[in-house]
């Protein structure tokens, strides 16, 4: 029970070490900051770049080049990287005005940060993802392959797994979004209670202790959230849950596919004489 093998399929996760298999599956966010720093204990592409971006940088491999031009490709328009008319396999882009607030940023093979991100390390990308304008990854970010960090979306302290997708206006804080798990526009994962004191779990008419002051919500693989909903601080949903529109889902455990609806609403449509 609360364990991470009830959320997650962690076969072919390359990041499975960062959780306990015997552990609730909250400690994984107590062992993300070392975790994530680990990564930086040897040399990295990005560890001489800080500040804005002014010409594009692609990374390929361990190399770091600005003298390569980017553009729209294929059926897709996927940015990519061009060396005269050869395409750069694998590169990873970052595109001018994004803001590398410090180096402790890896970015994994084809992903692409368009202008207007800001990025705070330590922060890990995988490989295929997408953060587009205006998002703010503010530090122990560990984003998987395959995510969307969408426009106007704030993560931090958090886990994406492969798949993961908060497209548009999302917060994400203190939380675990399991393999292709998709947040709606405007999803908030509250993290932070206005009753002080560290989150307790209730499941099962018990009561787990987190021990943390901040916990947002761990949402179990292929789970998905409908447009502006909001999880409260300590929401634990099993895998292939559903939140529907404009929910306020109160915080505790929600076993496997779950449905959380709204209250009904209070609607009359015709004649109201």
């Amino acid at each position: 029970m609360l364990l991470p093998e009830d959320f997650f399929d962690l076969q072919e996760y390359e990041h499975g070490d960062v959780f306990q298999p015997d552990a609730p599956v909250w400690t994984a966010l107590d062992r993300l900051p070392a975790y994530i720093a680990s990564f930086f204990n040897r040399t990295w592409p990005l560890f001489n770049y800080v500040g804005t971006v002014d010409r594009p940088l692609v990374i390929i491999g361990s190399t770091v080049r600005n003298d390569l031009d980017i553009r729209p490709s294929g059926a897709n328009n996927v940015v990519q990287a061009f060396e005269g008319e050869s395409l750069v396999e694998n590169a990873a882009i970052i595109m001018p005005g994004a803001y590398l607030f410090d180096n402790r940023i890896i970015v994994g093979p084809r992903t692409v940060i368009e202008p207007g991100v800001l990025i705070k390390g330590p922060t890990i990308l995988g490989a295929d993802t997408k953060v587009r304008q205006g998002a703010y990854l503010r530090g122990n970010c560990l984003i998987g392959n395959r995510c969307v960090v969408g426009h106007t979306t704030e993560i931090k302290g958090s886990i994406m797994m492969d798949g993961a997708k908060a497209g548009h206006f999302a917060y994400i804080g203190d939380s675990i979004l399991g393999k292709d798990v998709n947040l709606g526009a405007g999803t908030k994962l509250a993290n932070l209670k206005i009753i002080p004191g560290p989150i307790t779990i209730a499941a099962n008419r018990k009561h787990y202790k987190t021990n943390r002051r901040k916990l947002g919500a761990i949402l179990g693989d292929r789970t998905e959230t409908g447009c502006n909903s909001v999880a409260s601080p300590g929401t634990l949903m099993e895998r292939d849950s559903i939140v529907f529109p404009c929910t306020a889902v109160p915080g505790g455990y929600y076993p496997r596919k779950s449905n959380i609806r709204p209250s009904p609403p209070c609607i009359e449509i015709g004649d109201s004489r």
